[in-house]
């Protein structure tokens, strides 16, 4: 067994010279620990997998910033550390599991009770309730493990120190987990999730390593414990396989739907399978025996890269000829297995050429055509019934990934290899089970509300953001402009201009962001610039402003720490301003050129622009009559509609999430919540009309095709 490099707790404790060598294993032991070893490991990529999801979750229920960022920053150090904690625990549990059966050498090395912090104290009982939850559930399985360990190694094994025990496996998981730096909470999380992912298939361990040792004949006479879970009890009673043909009879709104089409998909028969269905001695196959051939057909499905080269109608013909001459008998469809053909090929027909999906949508939207035409001709309600598993899976599907861009290199993402996971599922397993589709709707929505929610977090801190933007850049407007009124145009000393511009005007932005234009801090902000340009003017009462003088510096000295200022420039302003209040009280009688002439004044020509002032991401433009419904629809857009943007090379599908009244600004993020475009309400006006911006139809999928196909029969 390789230890290289391998960091065990608490080792310079142990004599590593005076360590007796490990013991040879019995083989089946080994196979029992690879075995298990192999289900821990599972076990443990299950947790990981979705720990980010919980923390997001935690990080979204989470109402302080702190916490927020406390859980983002473990999802971090998680993901980088991931493969370490599987390797480390992994190490552990071979190197427990090479000394089983002997005395725990660190037990006397553990800290007592009384020495322990308030978070070890609660972590240990953590643990306790989760050992004691897998005895409760598992424990004969596990007592059944120690004693075939006891008769294979001839020597006590007791449950503390089996290997296998949930104890152990705790303090393996603990163990590993040491080099992340998160908090308590973080780590009480985990050992939840470790909890749910790695201990609840506990029995599954013990089971499979009792089942290998009495099949050795290591103690065959016990009785196998009742293998049972937690989760197994909690969770409903399964339903039991309902056939969709069942739902048939009691849909007959589905029936006489149908029927009402039939009529206007007659000029389309014919043309599916014509060298069969012209021959008019051919005997119609049941639908029974078409779906045995649609079945066929479906496993049989192409890879997304050939869709395009499959024709259903040309595969089907082959396989009916087929039948024909095995069984004698010229075969073809019936009339109303014809129809549902046609009817759903035309519904794909149209999902096939919808624009408003992504291309890599319809590519795997379109292996779905054999599945559904078999829920069509089991379960007509598909088309009365919204609420249809199938009908609902696929509006669900469309629904969630309307956002994906149409490059093939950046789809690998989980959403992508869900839906790839679903579409392959049922290929392979649909035959006439409704329950798949409902296993796998319920799986969806649950993967696809935290997606949502993910998301919604994501897009609510751009939104935040562009609103503390526009909030500033309009805080920025009004200071520059309260500068421009009392500066521009007057001489005054550079000292007392540049302090105002650089310094006293962060203090302005500070007191309208935090308390707004009404308050109280920012009238005396003002009163403070306003008493200080009285305070340096020449005057003939030198009296009034030595009385201003303590007032005006405790104010100036407070704002300027509010905002940091460097504690020498303020000690240098100071020391100028107490020249040019000696100059004021001296009136005309100043000696120009004298040792106590300040910093030279200067004529306020130009517009003051802070430094840190933006100009508007999107300039007001003129609208031309012909583009005034245009601008109605871009003004119209609600939160959370989807456009598609062509002015690049790839097209990017974009979604409003943030309409800024203050300014006229629509601001678009891509699926994952990240800004990437920003319009004014006239500027995406004209990107709509010269066709570089689309609107894009969210609409119900399923809904949109049947819409679509009955308006083209029907004209």
């Amino acid at each position: 067994m390789h230890k290289e490099g391998k960091v065990v707790p608490l080792v310079a404790a142990i004599d590593r010279g005076g360590r007796a060598p490990l013991p040879c294993l019995p083989v089946l032991l080994l196979q029992v620990r690879d075995k298990a070893a192999l289900q821990l490991r599972q076990g443990l990529q299950d947790l990981f997998d979705n720990a980010d999801d919980t923390l997001f979750e935690m990080a979204d229920k989470a109402f302080d910033r702190g916490d927020q960022n406390l859980y983002f920053e473990a999802m971090r150090d998680l993901r980088l550390k991931r493969k370490s904690i599987e390797r480390g625990f992994l190490d552990t549990f071979y190197d427990t599991f090479a000394r089983i059966g002997q005395a725990d050498l660190l037990a006397p090395l553990v800290d007592p009770v009384s020495s322990r912090t308030k978070g070890q104290i609660e972590r240990a009982a953590a643990v306790e309730g989760m050992v004691a939850r897998v005895l409760s559930r598992d424990g004969i399985a596990l007592q059944q493990l120690g004693l075939r360990l006891q008769v294979l190694l001839d020597r006590p094994v007791f449950e503390q120190y089996n290997p296998l025990g949930p104890a152990a496996l705790c303090d393996y998981f603990l163990d590993a987990g040491r080099s992340l730096g998160v908090g308590l909470r973080v780590k009480l999380v985990l050992l939840k999730l470790f909890e749910r992912y790695v201990l609840r298939d506990a029995d599954v361990i013990y089971g499979e390593a009792n089942q290998l040792l009495a099949a050795a004949g290591v103690l065959p006479e016990l009785q196998p414990a009742p293998r049972r879970r937690a989760e197994d009890r909690r969770m409903p009673a399964r339903r039991g396989p309902v056939q969709l043909g069942q739902e048939v009879d009691a849909d007959a709104a589905g029936q006489a739907f149908f029927a009402s089409l039939q009529t206007l998909l007659a000029p389309l028969r014919g043309q599916f399978a014509p060298r069969l269905q012209a021959v008019a001695a051919a005997q119609p196959i049941s639908s029974a025996d078409l779906l045995r051939l649609l079945s066929h057909l479906q496993r049989y499905a192409p890879a997304s890269h050939e869709a395009d080269d499959f024709d259903l109608g040309q595969q089907l013909e082959q396989l009916l000829l087929r039948v024909s001459v095995r069984s004698g008998t010229r075969r073809r469809l019936s009339v109303a297995d014809e129809d549902m053909i046609n009817l759903v090929g035309l519904l794909f027909a149209f999902i096939h050429n919808d624009d408003n999906l992504p291309a890599s949508l319809r590519a795997l939207i379109a292996h779905l055509h054999i599945p559904l035409l078999k829920v069509a001709l089991l379960d007509k309600g598909l088309f009365s019934r919204s609420s249809h598993p199938a009908r609902r899976l696929l509006n669900e599907i469309a629904g969630a990934a309307i956002g994906w861009e149409c490059g093939g290199e950046g789809l690998r993402d989980s959403l992508h290899l869900r839906v790839q996971r679903i579409v392959q599922r049922l290929l392979n397993d649909f035959a006439e089970d409704a329950s798949l589709f409902t296993e796998l709707l319920e799986d969806f929505l649950a993967f696809n509300q935290d997606e949502r929610r993910r998301n919604e977090l994501l897009e609510q801190r751009t939104r935040d953001a562009e609103e503390g933007r526009a909030r500033a850049l309009q805080a920025r407007q009004q200071v520059q402009q309260v500068l421009n009124q009392r500066l521009r145009g007057r001489v005054l000393p550079q000292v007392v201009v540049q302090m105002l511009v650089q310094a006293w005007s962060q203090v302005l932005l500070l007191a309208w962001l935090k308390q707004s234009e009404a308050s109280q801090a920012w009238q005396d902000a003002l009163q403070a610039m306003d008493t200080l340009l009285a305070s340096i003017t020449p005057t003939h009462e030198p009296q009034a402003l030595l009385q201003q003088v303590p007032g005006l510096l405790k104010a100036l000295r407070d704002g300027l720490a509010s905002v940091a200022l460097d504690s020498q420039a303020t000690r240098e302003f100071f020391l100028q301003l107490e020249q040019l209040h000696l100059r004021a009280c001296a009136g005309a009688a100043q000696q120009p050129g004298g040792e106590s002439q300040p910093s030279s004044d200067v004529l306020v020509a130009e517009e003051i622009v802070l430094a840190i002032a933006e100009e508007p991401a999107c300039a007001p433009l003129r609208i031309d009559d012909g583009q005034a419904g245009a601008l109605r629809q871009a003004q119209r857009l609600r939160i959370g509609t989807w456009v598609e943007v062509f002015d690049e090379g790839e097209p990017l599908r974009c979604k409003l999430v943030a309409r800024i009244a203050a300014s006229d600004r629509l601001v678009f993020a891509n699926r994952t919540g990240m800004k990437v475009r920003e319009w004014s309400s006239t500027s995406l006006a004209k990107a709509l009309q010269r066709n570089e911006v689309r609107v894009l139809d969210d609409g119900l999928l399923f809904e949109r095709a049947l819409e679509a196909v009955l308006d083209g029969l029907r004209t």
